[in-house]
C-alpha cells in the first residue's frame, strides 16, 4: 500500500504471461489482444498493471515486448509511468488502427481477442487477421487466485469492512440514503481504496417497502424504528471485498425481522459448512433448504464466484433458483461470496447477510473480519 502505484511483483506477472502463452499454444494463435473499450473490461490490468480507463489496447506474444495504445491524451503519461517495461502510445483517437497497423508490422495472422469490442471493431478486425475470442478462458484464469492476489483481496476486504464500520457508527434519524453512501466511502478513499458498490436500504419494520439493497441511493430519510442493509464492495486496484450486514435503527428487531435475520444466517452456516475444494453445486443448493423450511425464499444469488469479476458458481436456492446447475465443483482458491438475501414470499421485507470467503482444501477462509450480527443503532 506504500507504493506509488501498486504493482504485483515479476513473479506473479511471469505467471500470468505463462498461462496466456499457452492460452495462445492451445488456440494455435500467434498474437493476443487483450481490450479495454468505452470503459469496459479488465483484462489489461491482469496482464499489465494499467487499469484501462477508457481505452485501452494491448498487443501480448511470449517472448515479445508488449505493446499498448491508450485513450486520452491526459491519460497517456500515467499509462507510461505506471508501465514502464512496455511500450505506451496515445492512441490519438485511431487507436484501433494503431493497434491493426502494429499487428500487420508484426506479421500477425491469427489473433486471439481477451475484452469487450464494439460490433464495428471487432469486423474491422476481421477484415485483417483471423480472429477468436477468448473471453471464457480468461475467465478460468481469474477464477483461482494467487497468494498474491489472495493478499490484494484482504485488503480490499479490509477496506470494505472499514466503509461498514464507518456506516454502523454513523447512521442516525435524519441522514438520507445518499448520506449513508458518503460516509461508507469516506472510510477507505482516504487509504486508497476506491467504491465499486454500496448498495444500501432503508425501510420501516413496521411497514417494509424494499427487500433488497437498491443499487442507487434514494433522498429518503432514516427513522428510529427503521432496518437498514447493505452491500459494501471496496477495490483495491481490481481487488475488491465484499461484505453484506443488516441491522436496526433505535429499535429492537421485530419478530419478522429476528426471524429473517436467523434464517439468513442460518443458510450462511449451512452453506459455508458443506464450501470446500471439491464440492458439488447439488451440495450447496441442499444446504440452502433452511430458507424454505422457515417460510422464506431469496431475491439475490445465494453465491457467486468474485475477484477480478462476477464468477461461476452462481446459484440460488431450492424455491429461486439461478438456473441450471454449473457443471462444475468448487476448487482449493476460488473466491466465493456466500450471501442469503432472505425475504417474504410477498416481496415486502427481506434482510441482507454474508461476505467473501477463500474456498480451502477442506473448507473455507473469511477473508473479512467484520463482526456478524443483527446489529442496532441509536
Amino acid at each position: 500500500m506504500e507504493q506509488e502505484y501498486p504493482r504485483f511483483s515479476e513473479a506473479e506477472y511471469a505467471r500470468r504471461h505463462k498461462a496466456l502463452g499457452a492460452l495462445m499454444e492451445r488456440n494455435g494463435l500467434d498474437h493476443l489482444l487483450v481490450i479495454t473499450d468505452h470503459r469496459a473490461g479488465n483484462a489489461p490490468q491482469w496482464v499489465t498493471g494499467w487499469p484501462g480507463t477508457v481505452e485501452a489496447y494491448v498487443i501480448f506474444s511470449p517472448g515479445e515486448k508488449m505493446w499498448m495504445s491508450v485513450e486520452w491524451v491526459n491519460h497517456f503519461p500515467l499509462a507510461r509511468k505506471m508501465c514502464p517495461h512496455m511500450e505506451v502510445h496515445w492512441g490519438a483517437h485511431h487507436g484501433l488502427q494503431q493497434m491493426i497497423a502494429e499487428l500487420k508490422r508484426r506479421g500477425a495472422k491469427r489473433v486471439g481477442i481477451i475484452g469487450p469490442l464494439v460490433v464495428r471493431k471487432y469486423r474491422e478486425l476481421e477484415q485483417h487477421f483471423q480472429v477468436t475470442g477468448l473471453d471464457a478462458e480468461y475467465i478460468r484464469l481469474r477464477m483461482i487466485k494467487s497468494e498474491e492476489e489472495l493478499d490484494w483481496l484482504r485488503i480490499g476486504a479490509a477496506l470494505s469492512d472499514a466503509g461498514l464500520a464507518a456506516l454502523l457508527a454513523g447512521t442516525r434519524p435524519g441522514l438520507t440514503e445518499r448520506e449513508l453512501g458518503a460516509i461508507v466511502e469516506s472510510a477507505y478513499i482516504k487509504h486508497g481504496g476506491t467504491t465499486m458498490i454500496h448498495y444500501i436500504g432503508v425501510t420501516s419494520m413496521a411497514k417494509p417497502h424494499i427487500y433488497v439493497p437498491p443499487q442507487h441511493h434514494s433522498p429518503r430519510k432514516v427513522k428510529k424504528g427503521d432496518m437498514a442493509f447493505c452491500e459494501l464492495s471496496a477495490y483495491w486496484w481490481d481487488y475488491a471485498g465484499q461484505v453484506l450486514r443488516t441491522f436496526t435503527v433505535g429499535a429492537e428487531a421485530t419478530p419478522l425481522y429476528r426471524d429473517l435475520y436467523e434464517t439468513a444466517e442460518a443458510a450462511f452456516d449451512a452453506v459455508t459448512k458443506v464450501a470446500r475444494h471439491g464440492a458439488t453445486m447439488q451440495e450447496i443448493v441442499d444446504a440452502t433448504g433452511v430458507i424454505e423450511k422457515n417460510g422464506f425464499t431469496i431475491c439475490d444469488d445465494l453465491m457467486h464466484g468474485f475477484g477480478g469479476g462476477y464468477f461461476q458458481p452462481i446459484l440460488g436456492s431450492k424455491s429461486r433458483m439461478a438456473g441450471p446447475l454449473p457443471d462444475m465443483t468448487l476448487e482449493e482458491n476460488m473466491t466465493v461470496v456466500v450471501q442469503p438475501n432472505v425475504i417474504t414470499h410477498d416481496h415486502t421485507a427481506g434482510v441482507q447477510v454474508g461476505e467473501l470467503i477463500r474456498i480451502t482444501r477442506t473448507g473455507f477462509e473469511r477473508l473479512h473480519r467484520a463482526k456478524r450480527g443483527l446489529f442496532r443503532v441509536d
